[in-house]
């Protein structure tokens, strides 16, 4: 049985699939993995494409768009493997990349999560972590963002030293992230009433209830191609984004809700 169980969630992402593929049998991680692809109906030929091209790798149907935390736990409920690393399709995983995250984790027995670096194909950094999300943190992230992804120097220089530096931090991002199963399991999987975003803030959330811990580890560098696998359905992705803060907002500021909800009602088209 493979120590590590690696899922990647799909949705017409068949070309970032691929490279995300080649990317991780080119130069497979040493530790012993399996490789699991849940498709979420695409209609791009993702399954038939999976088959023929990537024999190895294990397909689950999920029968429907089922969102990107169902779509998880659907892989997650399917394989045995100590670790799980929940993968983007539309990451780039460098030589040796995953079996540093494993090595991390191994020698911190209280960390239950890591991520890595996340960069862009230039080898900008992502932001890719960050403070529980609450009304301050996040208009805080939204400005980090932003300026990073226009190129503003400052905000660039800021970013790119923040994610310089191993640490731990409240939560880091679900295009690449490895957990332990055994804190998986013991916070139920992930909430299934995100569709899409947020859902790896409330995993983290979860983790650190139990007092866990979860570490960002800057020496470890994967390609992520932020935006292209909601690319092709920007307005569903827009929605499934508003709906999954609200969520969240409901869940852990429940008084902040109504105020989110009246915002993002004056916001809308």
């Amino acid at each position: 049985m493979p120590r590590l169980s690696v899922i990647i969630v799909t949705y017409n992402s068949r070309a970032d699939l691929d490279g995300c593929l080649q990317s991780l049998t080119a130069a497979p991680a040493r530790i012993d993995h399996e490789i699991v692809v849940v498709d979420n109906a695409s209609s791009d030929g993702t399954q038939a494409y999976v088959r023929e091209r990537w024999p190895s790798v294990r397909l689950i149907d999920a029968g429907g768009n089922v969102g990107f935390a169902r779509g998880n736990n659907l892989g997650i409920s399917q394989t045995f493997g100590e670790l799980v690393l929940l993968l983007n399709p539309d990451t780039v995983v460098r030589p040796g990349s995953v079996d540093r995250l494993a090595a991390a984790l191994d020698a911190d027995p209280q960390a239950a999560v890591v991520g890595p670096r996340l960069v862009d194909q230039s080898g900008r950094a992502e932001l890719s972590f960050g403070r529980m999300i609450s009304p301050l943190a996040e208009l805080r992230q939204k400005v980090l963002v932003a300026g990073n992804d226009r190129g503003v120097p400052i905000i660039r220089a800021l970013v790119d030293g923040m994610t310089r530096r191993s640490r731990t931090v409240d939560w880091v991002s679900g295009a690449c992230l490895l957990i332990r199963r055994r804190d998986l399991e013991a916070v139920g999987l992930l909430d299934e009433r995100f569709f899409l975003y947020t859902e790896d803030v409330d995993l983290c959330a979860a983790v650190r209830a139990r007092r866990r811990t979860v570490l960002f580890v800057a020496d470890v560098e994967v390609v992520h191609l932020r935006g292209r696998s909601g690319a092709t359905t920007p307005a569903a992705t827009s929605l499934a984004y508003r709906e999954s803060r609200i969520a969240f907002y409901e869940k852990h500021h429940p008084r902040w809700a109504p105020i989110l909800r009246a915002y993002l009602k004056l916001r809308r088209p």
